[in-house]
């Protein structure tokens, strides 16, 4: 029967034969999840007492692609636009984001950080770094780099 299996050999599964490496990392998926959003909370109202946790997500997409449709950030974010509307709205009230209007299409506009926005953003931002490297201290770098290669891998393929 050499070579006529299914891939699975050699594999534990349980209850309809899921592997325990997939219960498993869902496992730790669902902590670390919960663990994230928790953090984006706390990481917003750093930024600004009156932020909702989302806020920073979009701190953290303006900072890295620069100006955006609000369009183009509520795909990005799978949200509608609406809701998307609604958070940039409170981001703008605050000073925290501005809209200039878009030179290719004077119709629509580009969303951007300013720069009271980018300050504080960027503040939080390299507060929770120096967490990383405090909680990571014990690690080797190399471990470090791969938690960062195979989440970037993980990340990439969950977009399509």
């Amino acid at each position: 029967m050499h070579g006529s299996g299914t891939g699975n050999e050699g594999r534990a599964t349980v209850g309809g034969g899921v592997d325990q490496e997939f219960l498993a990392l869902e496992r730790e998926l669902a902590v670390f999840l919960r663990r994230a959003r928790a953090q984006s909370g706390e990481m917003a109202r750093e930024v600004h007492p009156e932020l909702e946790p989302a806020a920073y997500g979009l701190f953290v997409r303006l900072d890295d692609a620069g100006p955006q449709r609000a369009t183009e950030l509520a795909g990005y974010f799978g949200v509608g636009k609406a809701t998307m509307s609604r958070q940039l709205r409170a981001l703008e009230d605050l000073g925290l984001v501005a809209r200039d209007p878009d030179p290719a299409d004077g119709r629509a506009s580009l969303v951007r950080l300013t720069e009271e926005g980018r300050s504080r953003f960027r503040s939080v931002r390299d507060a929770r770094r120096e967490r990383y490297v405090r909680k990571l201290a014990d690690w080797d770098r190399a471990e470090v780099a791969e938690l960062a290669r195979l989440l970037n891998h993980f990340n990439v393929r969950s977009e399509g």
